[in-house]
């Protein structure tokens, strides 16, 4: 688990990134959204070393790629992380614009059929398009998601942070042994719960395929599918060309066999959809190891 911080430094970052996100909140929305994407883009993520990340990501995998392209990703990236946050902290406006989105996909008549079973389901995705609006639109629809989440390591943006995740959908669980226990219960009841899968994970993740090279990825959900006959459905939040809506996919259940190949086809899945929309995806984050323990641009543990 990241170790919490305090103290003078994580105070004044909080306040930075509070200011950040606090003045475009008095822009309407449709401006809110382009203008805090523009800021993480342009002046936070140069700043912070985003961009070298997504580079460094992008000429890994994607060697093929034109310098041209790799630019123009280095700052499209940082732009939808950046309006995920500001949706996050809009959560009036966007229930009022989001709500009531239509699910999509060929994956809608087996979700709707699993909750009318009562069989537990695990709608999985990735830290692509948006994430959060799927819980906004499963909860609208009755679905009692659950979702799973990791703390922030600044202690004072966290608390912000969880208290807008929870005027999205509740209940969340915290990552950790109490969080998974409350977790498994909600699922066991026949509902569901939300899990991010694209994460490196060192200490219980096996290295599966993504982008053509060893990624470790969490088993977990695979395993909780198997252990409790829930159906895995991998969900998307794509965001359109407006830059402030969404075409919400679900796919086809995975089929019950074993946990890596489960988890395979769940890779397969997002890694289909980031290149369906490359800037849409988290590209900065560490996800095949190419940052050693300690390295500074090292996001992650481990």
């Amino acid at each position: 688990m990241l170790k919490e911080k305090r103290g003078i430094g994580a105070f004044a970052a909080n306040l930075g990134l509070r200011t950040v996100l606090g003045l475009p909140l008095l822009l309407p929305y449709h401006l809110r959204i382009p203008t805090v994407g523009w800021l993480a883009a342009h002046v936070v993520a140069p700043v912070a070393g985003y961009r070298r990340r997504v580079r460094q990501n992008l000429t890994l995998v994607c060697p093929e790629l034109s310098p041209q392209e790799v630019r123009r990703l280095s700052i499209q990236v940082p732009d939808n992380a950046g309006r995920v946050l500001a949706e996050l902290y809009s959560p009036k406006d966007r229930i009022a614009r989001h709500a009531t989105l239509p699910l999509t996909g060929p994956g809608v008549a087996a979700l709707e059929q699993a909750r009318a079973a009562g069989r537990p389901i695990i709608a999985v995705s990735g830290h692509f398009g948006s994430y959060d609006v799927l819980r906004l639109v499963f909860d609208h629809q009755g679905y009692n998601v659950g979702g799973l989440y990791r703390p922030m390591r600044n202690a004072y943006f966290n608390r912000g942070y969880v208290e807008n995740l929870k005027r999205i959908a509740s209940p969340l669980f915290q990552q950790g042994r109490r969080g998974l226990a409350e977790m498994i219960r909600h699922l066991r009841q026949g509902n569901m719960i939300a899990l991010l899968t694209d994460q490196r994970d060192l200490s219980g993740g096996v290295p599966l395929r993504f982008f053509g090279r060893p990624a470790y990825t969490p088993l977990s959900a695979a395993e909780l599918a198997l252990k409790y006959d829930a159906l895995i459905f991998c969900c998307y939040g794509i965001r359109q060309d407006n830059g402030l809506d969404f075409d919400l996919v679900i796919e086809e259940p995975i089929a019950h066999s074993d946990a890596e190949t489960m988890m395979q086809a769940v890779n397969d899945s997002l890694e289909a959809q980031v290149r369906a929309h490359m800037g849409q995806w988290l590209w900065a984050h560490n996800r095949w190891n190419l940052y050693g323990r300690g390295h500074k641009d090292n996001p992650t543990p481990g």
